[in-house]
């Protein structure tokens, strides 16, 4: 028997503040697990449902990206894996029913977290305009709509966005269909998130993935944990960390928060983690500043470089002088910082910092994992160019148990990308995809996600189509976000579940519903598969096999293939053909892009296969010199005046992207609520605040808005001086749409300058 969903909740009065763990996993990892599992889907079913998960004949977690290990275990999911899966196999429903008794208006009033536990959705749903209910419509109708739409519009004033849960099959088509069209229009969750490793490992070594495997990390012999907090972003990554900590390596965390999964792990799956202590992961940990991760990683470089001139034995020089270019440069550059300076920007004290400047002499076996921490601030790339200077000068790229591991969040962000989900596709992939399909592919960049929402605010867009994901809880600066959607005539949401972006509409709205990765998937009367890619290359295959939830249901696949279809009447493209075999989609993906031969073939492997990567695989380096770049970068401190703070966006541990699971934080001690604001207490005393005091949360940006998150407690906490966090989307409304990462245009949610005030009432 599954617990209804709740009714209204998140309160600032109800909230119950505990203390921080130190300990992430264990039991109480389980215990969480198995109850909302079974809240959600049932006993029988949620057995059913969690063997199956990760394993080789099963379905790949819908929530991270980490890499599954090639001897995986009958339990090879995490928590938030599970909550994932439980989230998408809930027995709960929204069907036409539903809609005709909760309005829009209704609707939007109700927070995300009571959005999102209504249930699967059931049926196709029209919003017409003017209309403040959605009424089932046809799946043809639906189509028509679309058409029509497109047809009294324009290419170039249709945004398709593309989330991270899509697989590779229907992202692929779903990029086909939009260059069929006629349009680069394809922002994607990526924009949000990883763009700034992207450009920056693009720039650097010519491919813009992890250079490493899960068995570089259980091999390395230093690992840098950077702006990532994987006990609740990425908890199975914490059994790689055990691993290599137990094969001796030394583990370096910098983060301005204290987090459990930084600290100590009790894997459930050892007698240890469930009566013993556990392992210990961090042996250092930096709370550094928020923003200042370029000014640290200037410090260690400028050390290295100092320590090779004593010793002689720290800079790999024959790999330099091999492989990579711009080292005179970087040295010169190194040696005009001002140390103290930079130190000082950081927050930390001299004597870690030089610790771990030594530890990373012992070794050139380093891996340096980080995610949004560090994409998501002004000099994102710039940063990311500095951690790539650190394993160039130590030769870490291409050599067993080293290299660079952005950890991508959503399950198949990185397919999405190699499959053309780009607004700015290289000639290279146009060509082979218009000589594969016989079409001519518009040349013309198109609009990334900052770029759509102006497009969109000016009025400038007709169509908005996304496929999967939730856009507006996604998206900053989320007045702008929900009044360029508003003005929109088409929104279109392909989706598995409720959520805000089915509440905030164009003119006409459309709700397409959609299998999920955990549903038996029989489009055209044959058992079809998907693949995704993990965050380190290794494309594998996922097949559902739970009934779906309503017969209504269409696969992702078949959706796109049946939209091109109406829309499309003189395509090249057999859209009929490829709707019902999967096989086909590949076969095309197998001539367009590099590295998928025998691409059906080699997904029927166990543990599918590895794509190529230069850098890893026969260190070589795919940039217009064909070597590795060291770069020259320029820190420049963030401003914040007097009184403010600098407020990174983060998430609950009860979260995953902008999936809303439950009102509790467990790691960091906060229990039935989400609008809350962690503060140093030193620095609530400097500003005249006290823990559990009530404020609204103001931004300060050039352009003079006001940008209010009303009614936040401040929580005394263990973060860095001058900083603070909340949770995203609530906090959202604060990221200026303008403030984006330079040569990425990725929004600096980690970086906004904000002050408190108390409520007018």
């Amino acid at each position: 028997m599954t617990k209804p969903a709740p009714e209204q909740d998140d309160d600032e009065a109800s909230i119950s503040i505990g203390p921080a763990k130190a300990v992430a996993g264990g039991v109480p990892a389980v215990v969480a697990s198995l109850r909302m599992s079974a809240a959600q889907m049932g006993v029988r079913r949620t057995a059913k449902t969690l063997l199956a998960l990760n394993q080789v004949d099963g379905f790949d977690c819908p929530g991270c990206a980490w890499p599954d290990p090639d001897h995986r275990s009958s339990f090879e999911f995490c928590e938030n894996g599970a909550k994932a899966v439980a989230e998408e196999a809930t027995r709960r429903r929204v069907d036409p029913a539903f809609f005709a008794a909760h309005s829009i208006s209704t609707l939007a009033e109700r927070t995300d977290h009571w959005l999102g536990q209504q249930g699967r959705l059931t049926h196709p749903m029209h919003r017409a305009a003017g209309a403040d209910h959605y009424r089932p419509i046809s799946w043809d109708d639906a189509f028509g709509v679309v058409a029509d739409a497109l047809a009294a519009s324009t290419p170039e004033r249709s945004v398709f966005y593309t989330s991270g849960r899509t697989s590779n099959e229907a992202a692929f088509v779903y990029q086909l269909f939009a260059r069929v069209l006629g349009t680069n229009n394809l922002p994607d969750c990526s924009n949000m998130c990883h763009e700034s490793s992207g450009v920056a490992l693009g720039r650097t070594i010519g491919v813009g993935k992890a250079s490493v495997t899960l068995e570089d990390v259980h091999h390395a012999g230093v690992i840098l944990v950077v702006g990532q907090n994987p006990g609740t972003n990425h908890p199975r990554m914490l059994t790689a960390l055990e691993t290599a900590k137990a094969n001796g390596a030394k583990v370096v965390a910098v983060n301005p928060l204290r987090e459990a999964g930084l600290i100590r792990f009790k894997n459930p799956q050892r007698a240890t983690g469930v009566v013993g202590r556990g392992t210990d992961l961090a042996d250092e940990l930096l709370q550094i500043r928020v923003g200042a991760d370029l000014a640290l990683f200037q410090l260690l470089n400028r050390r290295l470089v100092e320590l090779d001139r004593e010793r002689g034995d720290v800079l790999d020089h024959a790999f330099l002088s091999d492989s990579c270019e711009g080292l005179d440069e970087l040295v010169a550059h190194l040696d005009a910082l001002d140390p103290d300076a930079l130190l000082a920007a950081t927050g930390l004290d001299p004597a870690s910092v030089e610790r771990v400047a030594q530890l990373l002499t012992t070794t050139p076996r380093i891996v340096v994992c980080w995610a949004m921490g560090l994409t998501q601030h002004r000099q994102a790339v710039a940063t990311i160019q500095e951690v790539v200077n650190l394993l160039l000068l130590r030769g870490s790229i291409g050599r067993p148990g080293a290299g660079v591991c952005p950890v991508r969040g959503h399950s198949n962000v990185q397919g999405d990308r190699t499959m053309g989900i780009t607004e700015q596709p290289g000639d290279a992939f146009l060509d082979a995809l218009g000589a594969e399909l016989d079409f001519s592919p518009p040349r013309q960049h198109g609009y990334d996600v900052v770029a759509a929402i102006g497009a969109m605010a000016r009025g400038d867009v007709d169509v908005f189509m996304g496929l999967g994901g939730n856009f507006v809880a996604a998206a900053p600066d989320t007045a702008v976000t929900t009044d360029g959607l508003r003005r929109c005539r088409l929104t279109v949401q392909v989706s598995t579940k409720l959520n805000r972006s089915h509440v905030v509409t164009g003119s006409e709205a459309l709700i397409l519903p959609c299998l999920g990765r955990t549903d038996r998937d029989h489009t055209g009367g044959r058992a079809q598969r998907v693949t995704v890619e993990d965050s380190m290359g290794v494309v594998h295959a996922s097949v559902g096999g739970l009934e779906p939830p309503s017969p209504e249901l269409r696969s992702e696949v078949d959706i796109v293939c049946g939209l091109a279809a109406r829309v499309l009447t003189t395509s090249p493209v057999d859209w009929s053909a490829l709707a019902t075999d999967y096989d086909r989609i590949r076969d095309h993906v197998e001539r367009v892009v590099p590295g998928f031969e025998r691409f059906n073939e080699r997904i029927g492997r166990p543990g599918g296969f590895t794509l190529p990567h230069p850098p890893r695989d026969t260190r070589t380096f795919p940039t217009p010199s064909g070597r590795a770049q060291l770069t020259a970068n320029d820190f420049v401190p963030i401003e914040v005046p007097e009184g403010r703070l600098l407020l990174q966006t983060i998430r609950s541990h009860d979260q995953y992207n902008t999936t809303i699971y439950g009102l509790d934080d467990r790691y960091r001690g906060i229990s039935n609520g989400r609008r809350v604001v962690f503060v140093h207490r030193a620095d609530l005393a400097q500003l005249a605040f006290a823990d559990g005091d009530v404020v609204d949360v103001i931004s300060e940006f050039r352009d003079g808005v006001e940008r209010r998150a009303p009614r936040f407690r401040l929580v005394a906490y263990e973060v860095a001086r001058g900083t603070c966090a909340a949770y995203f989307p609530e906090a959202n409304v604060l990221v200026p749409l303008g403030s984006v990462a330079e040569h990425s245009n990725t929004p600096t949610s980690k970086s906004v300058v904000v002050r408190f005030e108390r409520p007018a009432s």
